[in-house]
C-alpha cells in the first residue's frame, strides 16, 4: 500500500538524451533497462496527470566551458550535459505541457540553487514521487534533501537506473534507512492514483 502525506507531487530527474534518448548521456555510466523503463514512465507522467498529480521534470544542464560544473568532475563522471548539445535536452519522449515546470540544475540535487521548493510550496506537495537518474547520484541526493525538506519521499524503484546495479541498489538501500515507506513500485503508484479521488491544486 503507497503512504502519502498530503498533495503527491511527480519529479521526473534528469531523463535526457534528446533525439537519442535510448542511449546513455556521454560522460556518464548508465546501467541497462532504459528501453523498458522509458514506456513505464511515460505511462506514469500520463496517469498522474489524468489523476490531477502535477509532473515537474528536472533538466541538468553545464555551460560549454564548465565555469558552472563545480566539482562534478572530481568523481567518475566525464563532462555531461552541455547546453546546446541534443543529448542533453530532454529525451524526445518527454514532452512537458506549457503549464507544467521545468527546472534546469547545476548540481546532482534538484533542490540546490534551483526554485524546486518553490514549485512543490505552490502545489502544496507533501509527498514527492521519484522517476529518473541516477539511482546512485541526482535521485539520491533530491530524496536527501527532500527529506530534510520534511518531504514524504517515494522512489519508483523499477523507474530509476543507476550508474551500475551494484551503486543502484546501495542507493536505494541508503534511502530507504532515511524513510521506511520511500521505496514502492509503478504499480504502487498506479494502484494508488486509481483509487484515489483526483484533488485540484
Amino acid at each position: 500500500m503507497l503512504a502519502v502525506s498530503g498533495n503527491p507531487v511527480l519529479i521526473v530527474v534528469d531523463i535526457q538524451g534528446g533525439a537519442a534518448s535510448t542511449m546513455p548521456t556521454p560522460g556518464i555510466p548508465v546501467m541497462g533497462g532504459r528501453a523498458e523503463r522509458a514506456p513505464r514512465v511515460r505511462d506514469l507522467i500520463e496517469h498522474c496527470r489524468s489523476s490531477g498529480v502535477p509532473v515537474v521534470f528536472i533538466q541538468e544542464v553545464h555551460k560549454p566551458d564548465l565555469v558552472d560544473i563545480g566539482r562534478e568532475l572530481d568523481g567518475a563522471e566525464g563532462a555531461h550535459c552541455i547546453e546546446g548539445e541534443e543529448q542533453t535536452e530532454l529525451a524526445s519522449w518527454i514532452d512537458p505541457r506549457p503549464e507544467e515546470f521545468v527546472i534546469r540544475k547545476r548540481r546532482y540535487s534538484a533542490f540546490f540553487g534551483t526554485e524546486l521548493e518553490i514549485v512543490l510550496k505552490a502545489y502544496r506537495a507533501g509527498t514527492v514521487l521519484l522517476v529518473g537518474g541516477l539511482t546512485d547520484v541526482c535521485i539520491h541526493y533530491t530524496a536527501a534533501d527532500a527529506h530534510q525538506h520534511d518531504y514524504a519521499v517515494r522512489v519508483l524503484t523499477d523507474c530509476v537506473a543507476g550508474s551500475s546495479e551494484r551503486a543502484h541498489d546501495a542507493a536505494l538501500e541508503a534511502i530507504g534507512y532515511l524513510q521506511r515507506d520511500a521505496l514502492v513500485t509503478a504499480a504502487d503508484v498506479r494502484t494508488w492514483l486509481d483509487e484515489r479521488e483526483p484533488v485540484g491544486v
